[in-house]
């Protein structure tokens, strides 16, 4: 065997051993109150957080994004609302500790649809829905097919429409039958790992990246072969999927809150978030100036304010927005 292929070879499998037991890392408290339910021949994985006796709002679902695992809404939420409400946090199908199901998952409809049944067996009968990016579309397919199942909507740089262009190339080369699998098993791990440093800190731009972001998040999940194929055809079918879809967001009563950044190069505000909030009504949109994608942690105290808003409380959204604003003016001149 060649240097280069005995290296290959070597990266290859110090991938698989880092994506199989995470580096024998400590089980989390999190990890050990994941369950894993049947939802219908598959199971999703989820933790359940109960709000306990002093909680003072409804229960509220997490939904993430693409490329992502439940991990991601807990790094940016838990902290915030543990012990304030009942909250569910889901690997949605096929990413984190959950199966992919199967072909109808590759489009929001049937996450909406699985998701329904999970919430259903968990015990959450009505909740508070907050999804990002792509897990925004799952939110509004959730509330378009399931509307007594959520009591508001909290909408963070939300992916909900057809766009022009594709997505990038490795997600498409992924796509490919026969060929993709091959490259998500083989080329897509030792390739993501060298990357996700500079991946994840471009979803954050302009805004700094946590350092301890791609450990807390378990983001190296998202480069398994079957998640990242699964992720792939996911990003692949979204823009068709949103040209039927769209035409169903005018019938969503549930009180809704948008939040987006100006400075979001991952998600267009214009082409989602803001034709969203037209179609939506009531829908309330609030642009963040300098504010990139990752919008459900740099501005998380303005999402925790718009689950306390759609919930019915009072609270001053606008004034919460300049200050974040201000806090993130400079972001991204250094």
């Amino acid at each position: 065997m060649s240097g280069p292929a005995r290296t290959f070879v070597a990266t290859l499998s110090l991938v698989i051993f880092i994506l199989a037991g995470c580096v024998s890392s400590k089980a989390d408290d999190l990890s050990l109150r994941a369950v894993r339910i049947d939802v219908g021949g598959y199971k999703l994985n989820s933790v359940l957080l109960d709000g306990g006796r002093k909680a003072d709002l409804p229960p509220i679902v997490f939904l993430h994004g693409a490329s992502a695992s439940l991990y991601d809404p807990v790094f940016s939420f838990r902290d915030k609302l543990d012990g304030r409400a009942k909250l569910l946090f889901v690997d949605r199908p096929g990413h984190g500790n959950s199966d992919k199901g199967g072909r109808e998952n590759i489009l929001p409809d049937g996450q909406a649809d699985a998701i329904a049944i999970l919430m259903s067996k968990r015990g959450v009968q009505r909740a508070i829905v907050v999804g990002h990016s792509l897990g925004g579309a799952i939110a509004v397919a959730l509330a378009a097919r399931h509307p007594e199942l959520v009591s508001g909507l909290v909408l963070m740089s939300p992916a909900a429409y057809p766009w022009k262009g594709g997505v990038a190339w490795y997600y498409d080369v992924a796509g490919i039958p026969f060929a993709g699998s091959i490259f998500s098993a083989l080329v897509a791990p030792p390739v993501g790992l060298i990357a996700i440093d500079r991946a994840t800190k471009q979803v954050f731009a302009p805004n700094p990246r946590p350092d301890d972001y791609i450990e807390k998040t378990k983001a190296w999940q998202a480069l398994s072969p079957i998640a990242f194929q699964h992720n792939a055809r996911e990003l692949a079918a979204l823009s068709n999927w949103a040209e039927s879809a769209s035409l169903e967001y005018r019938g969503i009563k549930a009180p809704t809150v948008i939040i987006t950044g100006n400075a979001d190069e991952i998600v267009s505000p214009e082409i989602h978030a803001a034709q969203l909030a037209r179609n939506i009504r009531g829908a309330r949109l609030i642009v963040v100036q300098n504010l990139g994608h990752k919008s459900d942690f740099v501005a998380n105290e303005l999402a925790v304010a718009a689950i306390e808003y759609v919930s019915g409380r009072k609270t001053n959204l606008t004034s919460i927005r300049r200050t974040i604003e201000r806090r993130i003016a400079k972001d991204g001149n250094n």
